[in-house]
Formats: structure tokens, sequence, C-alpha cells
């Protein structure tokens, strides 16, 4: 009678491990970091891929289910720039088409200190294992959220800003529990002074155009490659 017992133990055993392995795919947090570049857009030119700074960020995800994620991460890079090409009168409010005589370039290098959350939704059910429940070791996400912005040194003046990021990402499940991407994201902000300077012509509305929270100010894109492992396991009871 023992040794059947034992037998049974001995069978079920591996099948009960496997079938919590099998769920252990499933994770509820992410913890990792991402390197990659960020690059300015506001009233000294600038554009998506435009005098590219280096950042890194950590990051933790909260995975709600396997569509739907909360992202926060916190983040430093630097932003440059220069305003050649650009006529910036010296006095946008002098009545006359001139505006008094143009500036010479500005220039800038910052750095931007960034904290927040977004919520990303994916095209596809992510993970492994579990193959009923139609999950996919890969897929192509959207992203949107909101944080908190810090710009520094350059000579200019410390300015903070909040900041709206909206992007698109893709992710793929090297192995059960380590995970590979690539974010992009465009970042609103409500300050025009993230490109503040040690010239004495601000960059801070400079045609004297009435600004709003997000008109007229300065932004800044995200590009990075990240790396994530798996943490918070859900254990589910075996039912083998």
């Amino acid at each position: 009678m023992h040794k059947t017992i034992a037998f049974i133990i001995a069978v079920l055993l591996p099948l009960c491990v496997w079938s919590q392995d099998g769920e252990l795919l499933e994770y509820q947090q992410e913890v990792g970091a991402g390197l990659g570049l960020m690059s300015y857009i506001g009233d000294a030119g600038g554009g998506v891929m435009a005098n590219p700074g280096a950042m890194a960020n950590v990051i933790w995800r909260r995975n709600l289910n396997p569509r739907m994620v909360v992202h926060t991460d916190v983040g430093v890079g630097k932003i440059k720039g220069n305003s050649k090409g650009n006529f910036f009168p010296t006095d946008p409010m002098s009545q006359t088409a001139e505006g008094g005589m143009p500036t010479a370039d500005i220039r800038f290098n910052r750095t931007i200190v960034s904290a927040g959350a977004q919520f990303e939704f994916n095209f596809l059910g992510y993970g492994m294992g579990a193959a009923y429940k139609g999950l996919h070791r890969w897929t192509p996400f959207l992203l949107a959220g909101a944080g908190v912005t810090i710009a520094t040194g350059g000579g200019g003046e410390a300015a903070g800003a909040l900041h709206i990021p909206m992007g698109i990402g893709f992710r793929y499940k090297l192995r059960s529990r380590l995970n590979i991407g690539l974010e992009w994201s465009f970042n609103f902000t409500t300050s025009d002074r993230l490109d503040d300077s040690r010239h004495l012509t601000k960059l801070n509305d400079p045609y004297g155009i009435e600004s709003g929270m997000f008109k007229n100010k300065d932004c800044y894109t995200r590009t990075f490659l990240f790396l994530t492992y798996d943490i918070s396991p859900k254990y589910r009871k075996c039912n083998n």
C-alpha cells in the first residue's frame, strides 16, 4: 500500500510542478531598464531625431492582463539644439515688421529628468505558455500617460513642467521571464523653458505669441531599447 501511494505521488508531483511552471509564465510585474536617445522639439528647431542626446531609465510594469499594462519609469537624458537659421527678434512687441535686430545663434545643452506613468495596450495577448489563451511571444503596443519633467544645466534656470507622452512600442519574450522591446514616445510639456540657456535672449515665447497650456511649448521625443525581467508570479492551484 505504501509503495502504491509513493508511486502515485512520484507520478503526480512532476505533473503538479509542470502545471505550476506553466502558470508561472504569467507574472504580475516587470522590472528593468532602458537605453536610447532623446530629441528636442521647440523654438530652436529640432525634430523627431534632430540633435539627439543619450538617455537612460529604470522601468516598472504592472501587468493587469495579457493586453493591458501600467508602466512607470524614471529617466534622465540630454536635449540640445541651436537657433541657427531661425529669426528671433530682440523685441517681439516693438510693433515693427522687423521687431528689432535678429538675435545671434542661441545654443543650449540641458539635462532632462522625468518621472511618469503610462497605460499600454497590447495588440496581441502577451505571454508564453497557456496556448489555449491565445498568448503570443511578441506584440506591438500603444501608450499614453502623464508625468513630470525637470530641465536643468546649460547655464539656464531650472524649469519644471507636466508632460503627456503618446507613442508606440514593440516587445518580445526572449525567454519565459525575460523581455526585450523598443519604445518611441512624443512628450508634450507645459513649459517653454526647457531650452533655457545662458544667452540674454530667451526662447520663452520669442515671437510674443500668446501661449496656452500646451500651445507654443517645448516637446521632446524618447526612443529607447529596454530589457525587463518578470517578477511576482501568479500561482494557480494544481489540478492534476
